[in-house]
């Protein structure tokens, strides 16, 4: 990764060159159809994140053909570009107003000593704007591992900022050289601005994170023991007091943060389906159900109290729920201006005064705003993607069906924007997870098919997320069966109200969507003329042996991946692998190099036995790319190939005269 601090400019001529593309919306006209890429390249802008203060903000943006961290006041006076290079950036947030911090990963290979070839691991970078002054978190060098296991907030303490870390410590051998003892972390103060570490809680075998007070104390602690499933809850550090324990044979709990209330915490309890919240006292005492907490998808938490403060929920559109009633009418406020549009709060000052929120819809491929509330405006920041005009973009709306055994399932159909509904040929897009969702917003895939004429249906499966517990669990064992014909029984609606064309359907998905598409075409059959995986699972066997190599045979994470796939004894009817010569429809294969969740080798073997089977496969190579399409070149590589292979065994109609006309 590289991210460099050069020539930090503070000129009105290069804020203007900053902020080209990313502030105007001129280029928003109408325009001929943008190409393929244009859908494909990473976004324009990201990561946008206020100050405390609501006086300043960061984000990643593209300026010419560089990606870089901007910091600029509201009033947008340039503080700061860095350069990001080909750092993977995975967060962007504040500490103070002077501290900006960039989460980023890199795809490492580990050496012999592993059990696996490679892993993702994860670095932090503060970033002084006042100094210019960059400090990585736990640099090369010295007796802690060069990684991060773990962000566990910023604190001020005696006017200086302090990061709280998860690091592993090494230690020295007789030569005086660092040497790895163990793989788990212990907690860390690090100094923002000097990089030195401090050692404040020692970590263990089972230790499963922490919660760091106000003033930098330790104030809760988790544990789990993998091999039996035992979690605990303690207050405090090491020798601290037990507030609860149990047992769940698919992962700890999770310290969310402090409750709604002093002397409380907010605890995450996962299960097999579904996760539930509850406050716990401090103190010890009856635990509280948190409002509405089979249906949170994510919680929110005041910056200096560290108390939560409000929650998103599950839903086609999700809201944003705020305790504080003042905040409260500030968001519905701030909702009702973007009456159409999906809208999420992505930042916010510590008062509420300002709100960061990103907007998606039909007409909108993402736009973020900065709200104002002393003034009722909203002043547009930039697009995600500027060169897709609003006319591009097509129509998003959920469709609902019942599968066969009669369970109610919904998905996204997104349509070709200028056509009509009708007789249209489709791609069937499933998600990956597979306990994931798709949401009715611009995707940037989907509607990079769309844009050719393609309707395009993203089906939520039973065990997809977001539908209860029930719906989830609905989903366990069904790799290859229910999960597989939901998506089937999803394209035979859109058959039966007349929008798409039963003959002219391909699959296409990426890792447990890619599954599906291989499955399309080999467990089922006759369904579809083409499919296209990225980095899909070929072989259920030989992704369950990867499981076990990167945790154990007997851990939370292999436990899961049992539940959802079935019985072992079942895999061979159901891995695409086995089923090679049964193929019957082209197959092209997409798989990075550097994928650590699924093996590029289950695309090689995949492609090795359907060529032996004298079946129609192509592969692409995406070289140092991971499994989540981090890279702008191989992620428009990728989308480039799959437009094309299913557009060859799939023909799109030509445009209407209206459409041709305007590209």
């Amino acid at each position: 990764m590289s991210l460099v601090l050069g020539e930090f400019t503070m000129f009105r001529g290069v804020l203007a060159l900053a902020f080209a593309g990313v502030l105007s919306f001129a280029a928003w006209s109408a325009s001929a159809a943008p190409p393929i890429e244009a859908y494909g390249k990473l976004p324009a802008l990201e990561q946008v994140s206020l100050s405390p203060s609501g006086e300043r903000y960061a984000m990643i943006a593209v300026v010419g053909e560089t990606r870089r961290l901007l910091v600029a006041t509201v009033d947008n006076k340039l503080l700061l570009s860095a350069v990001v290079g080909d750092a993977k950036v995975r967060g962007v947030y504040w500490a103070g107003e002077d501290h900006v911090l960039i989460k980023v990963s890199s795809t490492v290979s580990l050496g012999m000593d592993f059990t696996v070839d490679k892993a993702e691991l994860f670095g932090v970078l503060a970033i002084n704007v006042a100094t210019k002054k960059l400090t990585p978190i736990f640099p090369a060098h010295g007796g802690i591992e060069p990684t991060v296991i773990g962000s566990y907030g910023v604190r001020q303490i005696k006017g200086q900022w302090y990061g709280y870390f998860g690091g592993i410590t090494m230690e020295m051998d007789h030569s005086g050289d660092y040497q790895l003892r163990h793989t788990y972390p212990d907690l860390y103060r690090v100094n923002l601005d000097t990089g030195d570490p401090e050692r404040v809680a020692s970590g263990s075998e089972i230790g499963d994170g922490w919660l760091v007070g106000p003033q930098g104390e330790v104030a809760a602690h988790a544990t789990y023991d993998e091999r039996r499933g035992n979690w605990r809850l303690i207050g405090g550090g090491f020798g601290g007091t037990l507030l609860a324990s149990g047992s769940n044979p698919y992962g700890g709990i999770s310290i969310e943060g402090f409750g709604r209330t002093p002397g409380t915490l907010l605890v995450r309890f996962p299960t097999a389906h579904a996760t539930e919240d509850e406050e716990i006292p401090l103190a010890g005492g009856a635990a509280v159900e948190a409002p509405n907490d089979k249906n949170i998808a994510e919680t929110l938490f005041d910056r200096r109290s560290l108390a939560w403060i409000g929650y998103y929920d599950f839903g086609d559109v999700s809201e944003l729920t705020m305790f504080d009633p003042t905040v409260a009418s500030r968001v519905r406020g701030t909702r009702k201006a973007f009456p159409d549009q999906s809208v999420a709060f992505r930042s916010w000052s510590d008062d509420f005064g300002r709100i960061v929120v990103f907007t998606t819809g039909d007409d909108d491929s993402g736009t973020y705003w900065l709200v104002t509330i002393a003034t009722g405006s909203a002043t547009p920041i930039g697009h995600t993607y500027p060169d897709v005009t609003p006319s591009e973009v097509g129509p998003i709306r959920m469709v609902d069906w019942k599968a066969a055994d009669g369970l109610p399932l919904h998905g996204v159909l997104s349509l070709p924007p200028g056509r009509p509904a009708h007789n249209l040929p489709v791609v069937v897009l499933p998600h990956g997870g597979p306990q994931e969702r798709d949401y009715p917003v611009f995707d940037w895939w989907a509607q990079a098919f769309a844009s050719q004429g393609y309707a395009v249906l993203q089906p939520n499966f039973r065990g997809s997320s977001g539908y209860g517990s029930d719906f989830v669990e609905a989903g366990h064992g069904q790799w290859g069966r229910k999960m597989q014909t939901d998506v089937s029984d999803g394209l035979a609606e859109l058959v039966k109200e007349g929008i798409v064309d039963p003959k002219r359907a391909c699959i296409v998905g990426a890792s447990y969507g890619g599954y599906a598409a291989l499955a399309g075409v080999t467990v089922q059959h006759g369904i579809y003329r083409c499919a296209v995986a990225d980095a899909g699972v070929s072989d259920l066997g030989t992704m369950l042996r990867y499981e076990y190599d990167k945790q154990n045979d007997d851990s939370s994470g292999t436990r899961y991946w049992k539940t959802f796939m079935g019985p072992e004894s079942g895999f061979g009817e159901l891995s695409p692998l086995r089923l090679a010569a049964k193929a019957d429809a082209p197959i092209l294969l997409i798989h990075g190099k550097d994928d650590t969740v699924v093996l590029y080798e289950q695309s090689v073997a995949m492609q090795r036995a359907l060529q032996a089977a004298g079946k129609t496969v192509e592969f692409v190579t995406m070289p140092s790319e991971d499994h989540w399409l981090s890279r702008e070149a191989t992620r428009v590589m990728m989308l480039k190939a799959s437009v094309a292979f299913v557009e060859k065994y799939n023909p799109p109609d030509p445009a209407p005269a209206a459409v041709a006309a305007a590209q």
